[in-house]
């Protein structure tokens, strides 16, 4: 389960941003995730629930997951499809010449303190 170990990245990446900025608490964090970056929601979920609280900066942290579909592109007939759907063969044209355009990331997008008083 390597949610675990990214979770801990997160953790210290949130802790580090808000040293540098004089804050105190992180009330949210909204992350990224790709449709086939190997990531499961609800591991890191319950990764993330466990994690947080093992810092004074994110233990009443709420995570929030926004989920990026997976698109990939056909080199023979330039158009876009849903990578999930058709794997690797364009289903416009039937081509296998196809790449992944996005779905893979995994990004912290945003860390969030509603009032830092």
């Amino acid at each position: 389960m390597h949610e675990l170990g990214v979770t801990f990245y997160v953790v210290r990446d949130v802790k580090k941003v808000a040293e540098e900025n004089g804050i105190d608490r992180i009330d949210f964090v909204t992350l990224e995730i790709g449709e086939v970056s190997g990531v499961i929601n609800e591991q890191l979920t319950d990764c993330w629930n466990w994690a947080r609280k093992k810092e004074k900066v994110t233990e009443n942290t709420e995570l929030i997951i926004e989920n990026l579909e997976a698109v990939s592109f056909c080199e023979c007939c330039q158009r876009e499809f849903g990578t999930i759907d058709y794997g690797k063969t364009c289903p416009y044209c039937g081509g296998g010449n196809t790449y992944l355009l996005r779905g893979n990331e995994f990004n912290i997008k945003e860390i969030g303190v509603y009032d830092n008083t």
